[in-house]
């Protein structure tokens, strides 16, 4: 917290440890308790602009435990928030996630204002690949369909056929190639996911470069020693490098993470994720061990309590599309979404 935030931080009161007691108890399982009479203030400060302005926030499951547990309305993984964007209520949406999701939210809700805290939370996935790279692989393989994870700017959102998460990865590749009838996919920027779909599908995909800058560090060395020294099973995110994977008991999605946790209930688990994917399951299974060979990702940490709070109180850093991007972008949206509610019939 810096020097500005601290001058305008909201004052302590006496009976907020009593008004947020249930939340004084999660966090307190999550933080370091000396932190969470700092964050309260912040927490209620937050609600309470939060009301007056009829607002919305939404929280990645990597967002820290303050903001996940203490603010957010609607939390889950970059699919499920972008389902809210288009299904909630509210005019006002404040996404803390990256920069992305927050496009995203807006193509899906276009006549919505959509604020993100801080316009440099980015992402090594979505900047590794534009949207002339794009023209230039479908030059290179005419006719071939394209699949862009939403880990990706608007701009190559628009370039694509279709978007997925890592959640319903397989689905939609399996999906546009019977649509398009084409045997081959193009799959971009993540390939290390593009690598694990692969082997998922009898589809040939054409992968991009691109790596997540928090699951590429993590080693199969690391995995193996985690098992060896906890007696830990490994849950790895289909973004770490192939042979992290090899040495993994499940591989899949956030929201799957949690499902499999749900089922198994193992005595001890290393998520190998980024670290507030644990921190915030472990309210929800306080019977599991969390072990946690994890990496913080900067950018979502870019995201704290003092920069919602002056997103709301300021209406600052608003998201805007360009609306020829924004109306192609949302075709490549809404047919990864078709495949989700297809799923669940």
């Amino acid at each position: 917290m810096n020097a500005t935030s601290l001058a305008s931080a909201p004052r302590w009161r006496d009976d907020l440890s009593t008004e947020y007691a249930g939340l004084v108890e999660t966090l307190e399982r999550l933080i370091p308790c000396m932190e969470v009479p700092l964050h309260l203030p912040w927490i209620d400060a937050i609600n309470a602009l939060k009301r007056e302005r009829g607002a919305v926030i939404m929280a990645h499951s990597y967002q820290s435990p303050e903001i996940f547990h203490g603010v957010a309305d609607i939390t889950g993984d970059s699919l499920a928030l972008a389902q809210a964007a288009a299904d909630c209520d509210s005019n006002l949406i404040v996404l803390c996630g990256v920069h992305f999701m927050a496009e995203s939210a807006k193509i899906l809700a276009p006549h919505k204002t959509v604020l993100i805290p801080d316009l440099e939370a980015g992402c090594s996935l979505a900047s590794s690949i534009t949207a002339a790279d794009v023209r230039e692989l479908r030059a290179r393989h005419p006719g071939v369909p394209v699949v862009s994870y939403v880990n990706t700017s608007a701009a190559v959102k628009a370039e694509s056929d279709a978007c997925c998460t890592s959640a319903n990865a397989v689905q939609v590749v399996e999906a546009i190639a019977a649509e398009t009838g084409s045997r081959k996919v193009i799959f971009l920027p993540d390939r290390y996911l593009g690598s694990w779909v692969a082997t998922q599908t009898d589809i040939e995909l054409v992968l991009w470069h691109g790596q997540c800058e928090v699951h590429e560090k993590f080693t199969a060395m690391e995995a193996r020693h985690t098992r060896e020294r906890f007696d830990a099973k490994i849950v790895a995110h289909p973004e770490c490098p192939p042979e992290v994977l090899a040495e993994a008991d499940f591989v899949g999605s956030t929201s799957a993470m949690g499902k499999w946790l749900e089922k198994e209930r193992p005595q001890r688990v290393a998520m190998i994720t980024e670290c507030s994917m644990a921190d915030n399951l472990r309210n929800k299974f306080p019977q599991v061990e969390f072990i946690k060979p994890c990496n913080l990702c900067p950018h979502m940490k870019r995201i704290t309590l003092p920069n919602i709070h002056a997103a709301l109180r300021d209406m600052r850093h608003e998201v805007h599309v360009p609306p020829g991007v924004a109306a192609r972008a949302r075709l490549a949206l809404d047919r990864m979404l078709a495949v989700g509610r297809r799923d669940r019939v």
